[in-house]
């Protein structure tokens, strides 16, 4: 269990892998702390009062102070509570492991979004494209069990969302990009990382993600009639 250092809240949504994100970190280092469902249709004053640029989650409060964006939380949390680090300690390592994350976020999230949310044939071969390039470049950064070698780090952590969020999504709009013939390194990883016992008790259940990006793309595909 990590060292006390106050109170320590979360305002999150169960689906959202970027509030998972920060459960998995809290959890790997045994931070206590209290979760606060959010209703993102109907915000809160809570959420509103933390988080009044963005208005989004996750919003991680420590000692009544806030913090918005997983990435900017996750090294907020890593440098507070040093047991378990999930930043290299050398500071090129560190850098590195910091421009990683940000390309999954910049670069491979953005390209799968239009891979599957659009109807339009061209935008989505478009964006298939795009994936299949930036999710190569991840491919060939891994070169052990996880990015942080034998334990998880804040690149897995930022990348959960092509582990578990993905599958999900292809599985819904009858997309494939990452597939174990063309990524078996990062696929391996994948299942590796889902299968880890902290990160399976702290993903959402997949039935009702699965449901929800049916829902989504119906939705999408009859607007677009």
């Amino acid at each position: 269990m990590a060292k006390d250092q106050g109170e320590v809240q979360l305002l999150g949504v169960g689906g959202s892998p970027f509030v998972r994100r920060v459960q998995i970190a809290l959890k790997l280092k045994g931070i206590e702390y209290t979760y606060i469902e959010e209703n993102l249709r109907n915000k809160s004053d809570l959420l509103l009062k933390y988080n009044p640029i963005h208005k989004k989650v996750p919003v991680f409060v420590h000692n009544g102070k806030p913090l918005a964006e997983s990435l900017v939380i996750l090294e907020y949390i890593d440098e507070t509570w040093e047991n378990y680090p999930i930043f290299p300690q050398q500071p090129y390592e560190k850098a590195l492991a910091r421009f990683w994350s940000r390309f999954i976020d910049d670069k491979i999230l953005p390209a799968i979004s239009k891979a599957a949310w659009t109807v339009n044939k061209e935008e989505r071969e478009k964006g298939i494209e795009e994936s299949l390039q930036a999710l190569q470049f991840l491919e060939n950064e891994l070169k052990h069990k996880f990015f942080g070698g034998e334990n998880i780090s804040i690149v897995d952590i930022a990348a959960s969302y092509l582990a578990f969020w993905l599958p999900a999504i292809e599985e819904a709009v009858g997309l494939k990009v990452l597939s174990s013939d063309k990524f078996p390194k990062l696929y391996k990883w994948s299942q590796e990382f889902n299968n880890h016992p902290i990160v399976k008790e702290n993903l959402p259940p997949k039935d009702g993600l699965l449901g929800f990006f049916k829902s989504r793309y119906a939705a999408i595909s009859a607007a677009s009639k």
